[in-house]
């Protein structure tokens, strides 16, 4: 079977459509004719190898994905051939204590579809019956294949980590990537006047469209810091989510209001950063990691989409053959949503 990934970490340049044995569905597991596969940037740092993950090689990219199921293997019940899906990028033993209290995303044997084990962008992949969720009728395949990741992290990093609640005031750091699309939405839907602070000027007017009530675009001539601030009536913001890391969190850790939180899920900019601790200890506002969600979340926020509260925002489509022209995109090319696959 034909499937995008590398043979060897790297740059883009080690990229290619590899050809890989077709496997067949074992105890448990559904076996998935894929459709779509949507690109994160979690592929362009699996990529370039993570500290202290070591991945299958060759090793196929994505963790998002929608199809249609092929066939299914024994004790799998529910599924059927011909069931249109899209595939739920967590993996979790199911047997721990933390997985048994519903609480998923602690549990030390969690990995991420494409990250820790082959992903979905291949003709086929092979997932746990746990980890596919009928397509919701009102989602294509393009769409279905690229909400999984992030409407599931930024619906945990939001409502429950973040605990944003009703009439607070958030703001959204960067408007333009996937899992800023689906944060101005569920901060929008969960009723807080929602700020996005961008340094595109081109993404201003599309964020606005998403449920903005205001935008920030920074820069040299308006810090982050300060426009947030001004924006906020000079109250600070209750919760800010910044996946950026090291380019924005000291700056955006300044707007927090009294009692404020920064989430973070992410650091595309780099992961280490340095911030004035007075302001936090005075303001008792604090920083709080997040990731993925729990699979309560994941189906909360599937919900949120079956029913068209929130909806995909879709940059581009790449067929397979040009994954690594798709990935080139998604680092450099500025994107206003997803990138996905498409896979004939």
């Amino acid at each position: 079977m034909r499937a995008l990934g590398f043979k060897e970490h790297g740059g883009l340049d080690r990229i290619e459509v590899l050809d890989l044995p077709e496997l067949k569905a074992g105890e448990g597991q559904v076996k998935v004719r894929m459709r779509t596969a949507g690109l994160n940037r979690l592929d362009l740092f699996t990529l370039e190898g993570l500290p202290g993950v070591t991945v299958p090689r060759p090793h196929i990219l994505a963790g998002d994905g929608a199809g249609v199921i092929e066939s299914v293997g024994p004790g799998v019940t529910g599924f059927s051939p011909g069931q249109k899906v899209l595939i739920d990028p967590s993996l979790s033993d199911g047997t721990c204590e933390a997985c048994l209290a519903g609480m998923e995303p602690y549990c030390r044997n969690y990995q991420i579809l494409g990250e820790h084990v082959n992903g979905t962008a291949a003709e086929f992949a092979l997932v746990p019956a746990a980890n596919v969720q009928p397509l919701p009728p009102n989602l294509d395949f393009v769409q279905g294949g690229c909400v999984a990741l992030v409407f599931m992290t930024a619906y945990r990093a939001l409502m429950v980590v973040g605990e944003l609640r009703p009439g607070e005031q958030a703001a959204i750091v960067g408007g333009g990537g996937g899992l800023n699309t689906a944060a101005i939405q569920l901060a929008k839907w969960r009723g807080a006047r929602v700020v996005v602070a961008t340094r595109s000027p081109a993404h201003a007017e599309k964020v606005r469209a998403l449920g903005a009530d205001e935008v920030l675009v920074y820069g040299p001539q308006m810090p982050l810091d300060k426009g947030l601030w001004g924006l906020s009536g000079k109250k600070g913001l209750d919760v800010v989510f910044d996946c950026n890391g090291t380019a924005t969190v000291p700056s955006s850790s300044k707007s927090l209001a009294r009692g404020g939180r920064l989430v973070f899920c992410g650091g595309t900019s780099g992961p280490m950063v340095s911030i004035d601790l007075r302001p936090l200890f005075w303001r008792q506002a604090s920083l709080r990691g997040s990731t993925m969600a729990t699979r309560k979340e994941f189906l909360e926020a599937l919900r949120l989409l079956a029913e068209g509260k929130v909806h995909p925002v879709v940059d581009s489509t790449f067929p397979l053959e040009r994954g690594r022209q798709a990935l080139e995109h998604l680092d450099q090319g500025s994107p206003f949503g997803k990138v996905v696959l498409t896979i004939s």
